[in-house]
């Protein structure tokens, strides 16, 4: 048997203490709220975001779009799942498409009556770079906030450095380490 294990980081935000302040996008990007039905949207930029990435290997249902949109409907249909604090990163009518083309996402449930949980920021690659992963946090922590959370937390692989330095300085704090096991085998989480 070949074991791969990784290290996981559960990150705090006190809402309490924070001021927020509604994010800015850059020209040409709308935020879309949630909206019953748009699993498969966000899904897609899930699966844009995260196929290529670290987080892909650690939970194997991000490398596949019908492992994300799964993912997305569970989500969803949490009894905590909470839909202002869900969004979607959309660009209008973008080059070459007669449309539109959804970036970035995030999920928020509660966990507890004072707790938020993020699940699965996501901005696809050739959307990166101009604070939109950053822009989703803060809009997800205000939809926490409205919602009466005392805190917000979140998990996120520790060689994911980018991730974690966003989250840091945006205010959350590591307050655990964990480590996932992964059989290579066969995929599996132990």
């Amino acid at each position: 048997m070949s074991l791969a294990y990784y290290k996981r980081y559960r990150m705090v935000f006190d809402l309490q203490q924070a001021a927020l302040l509604q994010p800015v996008l850059p020209a040409d990007y709308v935020w879309t709220p949630w909206e019953r039905g748009q699993e498969d949207r966000h899904a897609l930029v899930k699966f844009h975001s995260f196929r290529d990435e670290i987080d892909s290997e650690v939970f194997e249902c991000l490398g596949d779009y019908r492992g994300c949109y799964q993912l997305m409907k569970d989500i969803a249909l949490q009894p905590g799942f909470l839909p202002e604090a869900t969004w979607l990163i959309t660009v209008p009518n973008p080059p070459g498409s007669a449309g539109y083309e959804d970036c970035g996402t995030i999920q928020g449930v509660t966990v507890s009556e004072t707790t938020g949980c993020i699940q699965n920021v996501g901005v696809a690659p050739r959307h990166r770079g101009l604070g939109m992963g950053r822009a989703l946090v803060q809009r997800c922590l205000i939809g926490f906030q409205s919602a009466g959370m005392k805190r917000a937390t979140l998990e996120v692989t520790a060689t994911n450095v980018a991730a974690v330095e966003m989250y840091r300085s945006v205010g959350f704090q590591v307050t655990r380490t964990m480590f996932r096991q992964i059989d290579l085998e066969c995929g599996v989480l132990t």
